[in-house]
């Protein structure tokens, strides 16, 4: 196995990378930053497709596509446009996703169904299709005794993963859905040269979100050691490592980007 040079870790020209939900937040912020490591991208929407064109459009090499990505049509309609505009995939990243309200008691089984599809259904849909995609790039190994791992999946989880919030227990069963897909996904996908890691951000701040949850942003502040909300670009630099050949013996893993607030003591 070659090492690559340090110089050339984040480097990823001639590489395809998929990033879901990618119309605004950390799904842009991933999209930007793939971008200025030479990616090629493609920034996927559902229902908001302008936003995600107009983001493309700012970038060297980006197409916005929209599909339902709760059906198998849809995540296949991705992937075929995808390698119809560039050719291959290189890099999934698994972003798409909603987080609503609702407490336990007054949830609907719709609530939950629309939750648990967006967010754990999505990914699964996506990690099949863009794992069978890359086997089909790479039946020509030089050899057949090495495993060549070029290929990268990152999810988009949560630190309510593994810390459950209120109002969100679809949610939080969702991304804790998704942690174990990615060790389960990272077992069975490493022979088909495939790495699949989880970035599990924090509270990650938007326009207005002082106005509009003050006392939340405020808890936020104190509990964060270092002192302040996450931004998109933290999780995309999570993610551009994680799918680098910087990360190239690393799979099954879950990073924190939460600033510390999971260090405190529970008890």
């Amino acid at each position: 196995m070659t090492i690559p040079n340090v110089k050339q870790l984040l480097n990823f020209t001639n590489k395809v990378v998929i990033v879901t939900g990618a119309s605004s937040g950390i799904g842009a912020g991933i999209v930007q930053r793939f971008d200025e490591a030479g990616a090629s991208v493609i920034a996927h929407a559902n229902s908001n497709l302008d936003k995600a064109a107009a983001l493309a459009a700012q970038c060297k090499a980006a197409h916005a596509v929209q599909a339902d990505l709760t059906t198998e049509a849809g995540v296949a309609t991705l992937l075929q446009a995808a390698v119809r505009i560039f050719g291959r995939v290189d890099v999934l990243i698994n972003n798409a996703g909603i987080y609503p309200l609702h407490t336990l008691m007054d949830m609907s089984a719709t609530n939950w169904d629309s939750v648990i599809n967006a967010n754990l259904r999505s990914a699964f849909l996506c990690t099949q299709a863009f794992a069978r995609q890359i086997a089909a790039q790479s039946k020509d190994r030089k050899n057949e005794n090495e495993i060549e791992i070029g290929a990268a999946i990152v999810n988009i989880t949560s630190i309510e993963a593994e810390n459950p919030a209120p109002m969100h227990s679809h949610y939080n069963a969702s991304k804790g859905g998704l942690l174990m897909l990615t060790k389960a996904a990272a077992n069975e996908l490493a022979v088909h040269g495939i790495r699949v890691n989880a970035v599990a951000p924090g509270l990650i701040g938007r326009p207005g979100i002082e106005q509009d949850w003050p006392e939340g942003v405020q808890r936020w502040l104190k509990a964060a050691p270092l002192g302040r909300l996450g931004t998109p670009e933290d999780v995309a630099d999570a993610c551009l490592f994680l799918a680098s050949s910087a990360a190239r013996w690393i799979t099954g893993i879950s990073l924190t980007v939460d600033g510390g607030v999971m260090t405190h003591q529970i008890f």
